[in-house]
């Protein structure tokens, strides 16, 4: 670390190695850099310092086809002294992922260095064998393909737009790096520097850790029935004034009966439950997102009742709209860890583990 305490920076930069992936995203790529330079410039302190680092040495281009040039390859990398390595990559990542580039990570990982990832980056992580017992994230894209395919069952991978565990720090891709860079920011020099920094991209809110990424409905339905998915879209574009059961069966052309069973079926839970729960959802994004007063977000979501709203938030997310906020603010000041993070899932073994010995020889020589 390069912080005594969040008023107190030491004079050495906190050194941040991106290894260039080809085909990587430009966008998730800027977005996670763009932070640690407006850092520095508001600043006006060396806070952070940025490395780029490829394979060979060589450039690397981008899936839009730009490139970039880093500064050195992967064996030259050992000597950075780097406090923090990310993955950048993008499509097509099962064909960019080599014994050389899989066993750098499993030596930095043993020297104990943060390691994390946007994009697609995670999915080479998990090859390497570095997010065993780890929670993580990447592209839904890729999360859905994981989980059918079986693969790294080490490794829990969840929909959040970033997760951070420990030492391991992985992100989706687009724009939620900037969000996970703000937020590592925040832990380290203060949630009013993550904020300015914010302010000057034009970044109206820096979104929590919690919070899921936005995939498309079939796939976080987990089914593709044609009825379903019509009355789920209904519900979700009448959160402010909700439609009654009878009203979503006649929209979709169903008696009540038939309704009850597609969800049960398909959900395992009622639809009123599954409406309750999209409003209580959209009620918790507008407590985090904005400045609304509690009896609007209410309103928003359709509770007439301010004190029905509270008693139902209460009940689903076990403290109240309220409590929420303010844990919000703390969340981002203290850098307190997921509380789903705090019990561990049992995990089974990795059957093909990375040897960074067998792997790449020259790094281990260039010790």
């Amino acid at each position: 670390m390069n912080t005594t305490d969040r008023g107190s920076v030491t004079s050495t930069p906190r050194r941040i190695g991106f290894l260039m992936i080809p085909g990587f995203s430009q966008m998730a790529f800027s977005s996670a850099l763009e932070p640690l330079r407006m850092a520095n410039q508001l600043t006006e302190k060396p806070l952070y310092s940025w490395h780029m680092i490829s394979r060979t040495g060589e450039p690397v281009a981008a899936s839009n086809g730009l490139s970039v040039t880093p500064e050195t390859g992967l064996r030259e990398a050992l000597d950075l002294g780097l406090d923090m390595a990310l993955v950048c990559s993008g499509v097509d990542v099962q064909e960019h992922i080599d014994r050389d580039t899989l066993a750098w990570l499993s030596r930095l990982a043993r020297r104990h260095v943060p390691l994390g990832s946007v994009c697609t980056g995670g999915y080479i992580l998990a090859r390497a064998g570095v997010l065993n017992g780890y929670r993580c994230t990447l592209h839904w894209e890729h999360i859905s393909s994981i989980h059918e395919a079986l693969l790294f069952p080490d490794v829990e991978f969840c929909s959040e737009l970033f997760v951070l565990d420990r030492d391991r720090y992985t992100c989706s891709g687009g724009v939620a790096p900037l969000d996970m860079m703000l937020t590592l920011i925040a832990r380290e020099h203060g949630a009013d520097l993550a904020e300015r920094i914010a302010e000057e991209f034009l970044h109206e809110r820096i979104r929590d850790f919690t919070e899921r990424q936005r995939t498309p409905l079939k796939v976080r339905l987990g089914t593709s029935q044609p009825k379903l998915v019509e009355v789920v879209t209904l519900m979700e574009a009448n959160l402010h004034e909700p439609l009654t059961l009878d009203e979503l069966a006649s929209h979709a052309r169903l008696s009540r009966r038939q309704l009850e069973r597609l969800f049960q079926r398909h959900l395992g839970c009622p639809p009123t439950r599954y409406y309750m729960d999209l409003r209580l959802a959209r009620a918790r994004q507008l407590l985090l997102q904005t400045e609304m007063p509690i009896t609007d977000v209410a309103l928003a979501c359709g509770f007439v009742s301010p004190p029905h709203f509270t008693k139902c938030y209460h009940e689903r997310q076990g403290r109240s709209p309220s409590e929420e906020r303010r844990l919000r603010r703390q969340r981002l000041v203290a850098g307190a860890a997921p509380l789903h993070a705090q019990q561990p899932a049992a995990l089974v073994s990795n059957p093909e583990p990375v040897s960074a010995d067998s792997e790449f020889t020259p790094l281990e020589e260039a010790e």
